[in-house]
């Protein structure tokens, strides 16, 4: 279906979703939000798609942030049904059964960059701009950013770059661990993706389940998320794709995956 402020396009099995407010940077408002959740819904529930691919539209920015003009006059129940709607979006994004990556086209500053951080991989152009300015304006990051952020990079990382609000560029981005990969502007979506077809072209069981493993796993100590490890390698060992990918290795020919 037709949004305002988003573009699918598929090709494959890769889904790709582009922020599509280019005059605002691709900066984030209600109406933004609500299509972005719409659109990653649609995704989700369509089976020929494997990976998705989420960017911006224009060359200048993934997303600059949220839309300062809707926060400015909010009071604390505005302001906190905000970071709870954009928190909420982002959340389904990162809970995706399916991969997602972002692929950083320009600026992801604040509302961008957790957008950035709430995908699995984040892959940047080398003229990216990545940070969480928001103390400049008297604001903290409302969107998951002062809890994915530490997670990723290190607590110390994360509370210079959120206490300055510096900017960064796409390689020191990529030696803090912000972004997993860094290429040039003109190869970014080729990179995306190539990444996204070698997805798809493994079993998708166990790319969910491994997800789901990762995600949940990092969440508890590291007896319990290693309990937790053979248990869902176990779930394998009851799908077809399993016997399949064995089966063919054992050949010596490439597996039929067929996500059973």
């Amino acid at each position: 279906m037709p949004y305002e402020y988003v573009i699918i396009e598929r090709d494959g099995e890769v889904g790709i979703l582009t922020i599509n407010r280019p005059k605002a940077l691709n900066a984030l408002n209600r109406e933004v939000l609500v299509d972005l959740r719409k659109a990653i819904e649609e995704l989700r529930d369509d089976d020929t798609v494997k990976v998705i691919i989420i960017t911006g539209a224009g060359e200048k920015s993934f997303v600059a942030g949220a839309d300062i003009g809707t926060m400015q006059p909010f009071g604390v129940q505005e302001a906190r049904d905000w970071a709870r709607l954009g928190q909420s979006v982002l959340t389904e994004i990162e809970n995706l059964e399916k991969p997602v990556i972002a692929a950083v086209n320009g600026f992801a500053l604040g509302g961008g960059c957790e957008l950035a951080l709430a995908c699995d991989i984040r892959i940047a152009s080398d003229q990216a701009k990545l940070g969480q300015p928001e103390v400049g304006l008297g604001i903290l990051p409302g969107y998951g950013g002062t809890q994915r952020l530490p997670r990723l990079v290190g607590k110390g990382t994360a509370k210079r770059l959120i206490f300055t609000g510096e900017m960064i560029g796409a390689e020191e981005a990529r030696e803090i661990g912000l972004v997993d990969m860094v290429v040039g502007a003109d190869e970014l979506m080729e990179a995306a993706l190539k990444m996204a077809r070698t997805i798809a072209s493994k079993g998708q069981v166990a790319v969910r389940l491994a997800k789901i493993a990762i995600n949940r796993g990092c969440d508890m100590d590291l007896a319990s998320g290693i309990a937790y490890e053979a248990e869902v390698f176990a779930e394998c060992f009851a799908t077809e794709d399993q016997k399949e990918g064995m089966k063919a290795f054992l050949e010596k020919r490439k597996p039929r995956f067929t996500g059973k």
